[in-house]
C-alpha cells in the first residue's frame, strides 16, 4: 500500500509509520522535527518537513502526492486549562493543532485518496471526546471536533468509496503525555497502540478505541445524565 502518515515524529504516529515500513508499504511520514526525519529517511522511509497548520504551505505540499491508499492523520498536540484562568489564547493554540491541521490534511490528501486502492482516511482523536473532563476544556473540545468531522465525512465520502475511521485512544505513553501530572490509568505502550490501530484498520472498522477495559468504561459513563456524572466529575477535579 501507500500510505501517508503525519505526525510521524513521535508517539504514536512514528510507530504507525514504522511498523507499515517494516510490514512491506511505501510509507510517507510527515511532521516537523528535521532530525526525527532524518532518522526515519535513514530507515527508508519517503518523509516531508511540514507545517500543517499553514494550510498553503499543505496543500502544496500534498499537491505532490499522486496516489494514496491510505492516510492516517495524527498529527496534534495537548494542552490543559488550569481554572480559574480561562485562557482562550491556548484554546486557539489547540483547536489550531487538532483541529485546523486536521482539516488541511484532509483537504490535502483526498486527491490521492480518490486514486487510491480500496482508500481508507484515520483520523487520530481522543477518548477525551466521550464526556466532559477536569481541565479539558480546550483539548477535549478540539477531539469532539475531530469526532464530529470525520463521522460525517464517512457519510459523504461513502458514495466515492473512501472509508474513513475514527480512532479514540485511551492514555498512550509518548513525549506528549510525559507531560501529564495525573494518574494515567491503563496506560499502553505505542507499539501496543500501533497494533491495535493497525488491526482495526485492517478489519475496517469505523471506530478503534482501546485499550478496552478504559474506553469501554468511558463510553458507559458516557451514557449517565449529566446530572450524575457532574458531581463525579468535580471530585476529579478536586483530586
Amino acid at each position: 500500500m501507500n500510505i501517508l502518515v503525519t505526525g510521524a515524529t513521535s508517539g504514536i504516529g512514528r510507530q504507525l509509520a514504522l511498523d507499515y515500513h517494516a510490514a512491506g508499504h511505501s510509507v510517507w511520514a510527515l511532521g516537523r522535527s528535521a532530525d526525527a526525519l532524518a532518522e526515519l529517511a535513514q530507515q527508508g522511509l519517503h518523509t516531508g518537513q511540514l507545517d500543517l497548520e499553514d494550510r498553503e504551505e499543505s496543500l502544496a505540499w500534498f499537491a505532490g502526492i499522486e496516489k494514496l491508499d491510505l492516510a492516517i492523520l495524527s498529527a496534534g498536540n495537548c494542552e490543559y486549562i488550569d481554572l480559574p484562568a480561562f485562557d482562550s489564547a491556548l484554546v486557539a493554540r489547540v483547536m489550531r493543532a487538532n483541529v485546523e491541521s486536521l482539516a488541511h490534511s484532509i483537504e490535502g490528501v483526498l486527491p490521492a485518496l480518490r486514486k487510491g486502492n480500496n482508500p481508507h482516511l484515520v483520523g487520530i482523536g481522543s477518548s477525551a471526546a466521550y464526556l466532559p473532563l477536569p481541565r479539558a476544556e480546550a483539548y477535549g473540545a478540539s477531539k469532539a471536533a475531530v469526532a464530529y468531522m470525520l463521522d460525517t465525512l464517512r457519510i459523504g465520502l461513502a458514495a466515492e468509496g473512501v472509508r474513513v475511521s475514527h480512532v479514540a485512544p485511551g492514555f498512550v505513553k509518548t513525549p506528549l503525555t510525559d507531560r501529564n501530572d495525573f494518574p494515567m490509568p491503563c496506560l499502553v505502550t505505542v507499539e501496543q497502540a500501533s497494533r491495535a490501530i493497525r488491526k482495526g484498520i485492517a478489519a475496517g472498522k469505523m471506530e478503534i478505541h482501546f485499550p478496552r477495559r478504559f474506553t469501554a468504561t468511558m463510553k458507559l459513563l458516557s451514557l449517565l445524565p449529566r446530572s450524575v456524572w457532574l458531581p463525579l466529575a468535580r471530585k476529579m477535579a478536586k483530586s
